[in-house]
């Protein structure tokens, strides 16, 4: 799918309930036009993992997310030997008498053929063969060592794996890509020249109550608004772990499913855990006096 300008890739987003800004839109469409991979960083909960789950909405591509993590090794990413099954097979081979000296490379042979080769995220969405493109999402990849990003500078220059015995796997159509950092450390410089890059904010007031209105329709106007501009306070304390938009949606349809219309002192106090998850943060908070987030929140929302 090649969209053909920066309004229609908003346009596509919003109907998949995604509402995506100017920039946000515009570093779309050009990883789309350019078959280039998207990197995106951001605070956690801005929203980074929902552009991938939301283009494979749109696009019809499968979603295929490979969820980083400290030891993420090639294996685990790309590919591997069923050891199990060649052994298997070797066995019934020795068994049946197919493993003679003649027979010998044959059975190497087959044993290192596509039938055992386990085919994790990063070679699926390569070989994915005909049909729309998958979106693949490489998800926080700050949290992955060196040695992996390093291993992920051929996939996202050339669309290629090389597997030694079997040779090389090229996307016939290269994936949508979008790769995800929290920012815990910084990404090499060789990786970000290979992605189109775009940071991503927290949503501006009123897009936030657009968005809870848009993932929560049963939330009124008042009490969306209300909540969208706690949360936005909430973020200028410098917490911990400020709030994130799915943290504004679950606090505003909490309310709503307690029966109130607005955010009180006592509503506040008995939801605080939907939006922050850490003790020390609602301590913070608490100790400020929740009736000063109640007033801070009526004079945003206005």
């Amino acid at each position: 799918m090649t969209p053909g300008s920066v309004d229609d890739v908003r346009d596509a987003l919003a109907a998949h309930e995604y509402l995506a800004d100017e920039g946000l839109a515009t570093a779309i469409f050009l990883a789309m036009r350019l078959h280039r991979p998207l990197l995106l960083e951001g605070e956690a909960g801005v929203g980074k993992t929902e552009v991938a789950k939301t283009l494979a909405r749109w696009t019809g591509g499968e979603l295929i997310r490979l969820q980083c993590y400290e030891g993420i090794d090639l294996g685990q990413a790309a590919y591997e030997w069923d050891h199990a099954r060649q052994l298997l097979h070797l066995r019934t081979a020795e068994a049946t008498g197919a493993a003679t000296r003649d027979e010998t490379d044959r059975l190497e042979d087959e044993l290192y053929s596509e039938r055992f080769l386990v085919r994790r995220p990063l070679l699926r969405a390569l070989d994915h063969g005909e049909g729309v493109p998958p979106v693949l999402l490489i998800d926080e990849l700050d949290r992955a060592d060196d040695e992996f990003e390093a291993f992920l500078l051929e996939i996202l220059s050339d669309f290629t794996i090389t597997v030694p015995e079997l040779g090389t796997f090229r996307a016939p159509t290269p994936p949508l890509v979008v790769v995800t950092s929290n920012r815990t450390r910084d990404l090499h410089d060789a990786l970000k020249r290979r992605c189109l890059y775009h940071w991503v904010e927290h949503p501006d007031f009123e897009r936030e109550v657009a968005v809870v209105r848009m993932r929560a329709p049963d939330v009124a106007e008042s009490l969306a608004r209300q909540v969208a501009a706690a949360t936005a306070g909430l973020r200028d304390l410098g917490l911990y772990k400020p709030p994130g938009v799915a943290e504004t949606i679950d606090w505003a349809t909490a309310v709503h499913l307690l029966g109130q219309r607005d955010l009180t002192v006592d509503t506040i106090d008995a939801t605080l855990g939907t939006v922050l998850k850490y003790r020390e943060d609602q301590e913070r908070v608490r100790g400020r006096g929740l009736q000063a987030l109640v007033e801070d929140a009526a004079r945003r929302a206005t």
